[in-house]
């Protein structure tokens, strides 16, 4: 798994990407028991992620609302299969609106760029 830490950081909210290859649901919980080995990212308010398994769109947003939706989308853009993405958010206790999906967005391109794995 590749972890990307502290790549956005806004009104107090922080943001992370991390991810890596998953044929199937149980391999994407392996990867994020993984991730959550790590107290900082166990105590995320959202460890959002999106993978095409199989063919197969699944995702879970983790209370941010829309954000496996636009994960889903960028993740077919990018051909990716067999892999999933995670977004990791801590709340900095001020509402971002809209601008939090263009953060999740962000934080999926910097996956992508910094992993070679993009279109």
């Amino acid at each position: 798994m590749q972890v990307f830490d502290k790549i956005i950081s806004d009104r107090g909210s922080r943001y992370a990407v991390s991810g890596g290859a998953a044929k199937n649901r149980d391999e994407v919980a392996a990867l994020l028991a993984e991730l959550k080995r790590n107290k900082r990212f166990a105590k995320a308010t959202h460890n959002s992620w999106a993978a095409i398994l199989g063919g197969e769109p699944v995702k879970d947003d983790d209370g941010e609302t829309g954000a496996g939706a636009l994960m889903l989308q960028m993740l077919e853009r990018a051909r990716l299969q067999d892999h999933v993405v995670v977004v990791t958010r801590w709340y900095g206790g001020k509402h971002l609106g809209g601008d939090r999906f263009r953060h999740v967005a962000d934080a999926v391109r910097h996956y992508l760029r910094e992993t070679g794995l993009g279109d």
